[in-house]
């Protein structure tokens, strides 16, 4: 897969943007999300379970660190790992069960956690550009490989 750029000139735009990358997800896909404070992951988090038929409210798991959704057509393990120490902590909390599982895992602040992403996963880099406008993304998905 190629690296693919979107732009984003709304936080429906980043909805939808999630949305569509989530409609083409497969179970055991790690969705790895890049990007500072206040870029849009939540907004983009969101859109990405409605793409997987989730009906209810997404929200970012930043002090239970793992939420998980089983009413779309695959489980969607989200993770917001903003708050963990070391990856250490990971192991407590399911991840590799969840990563090695029959579902598909976003995880936000992921370079948290570098050393234990698995050796395939999504990149997906979300952008501020203030010279292009204060809601302006630009909004990367490329696919890695760390063999």
């Amino acid at each position: 897969m190629e690296k693919v750029c979107r732009d984003s000139l709304s936080a429906s735009d980043t909805f939808e943007i999630g949305k569509e990358i989530a409609m083409s997800a497969k179970p055991g896909d790690v969705y790895c999300l890049y990007g500072d404070l206040g870029t849009g992951k939540t907004v983009f988090s969101q859109g990405f379970g409605n793409g997987l038929g989730i009906l209810e409210p997404i929200s970012s798991p930043t002090f239970t660190i793992l939420k998980e959704y089983d009413e779309g057509r695959i489980p969607f393990y989200h993770f917001d790992v903003y708050r963990i120490g070391c990856s250490d902590e990971m192991d407590e909390i399911g991840y590799y069960d969840k990563i090695d599982g029959d579902g598909v895992c976003l995880i936000e602040w992921a370079e948290l956690i570098g050393d234990i992403l698995p050796e395939v996963f999504y990149r997906v880099t979300i952008e501020k550009d203030l010279e292009r406008g204060f809601d302006y993304r630009k909004i990367t998905l490329e696919q890695v490989s760390l063999v």
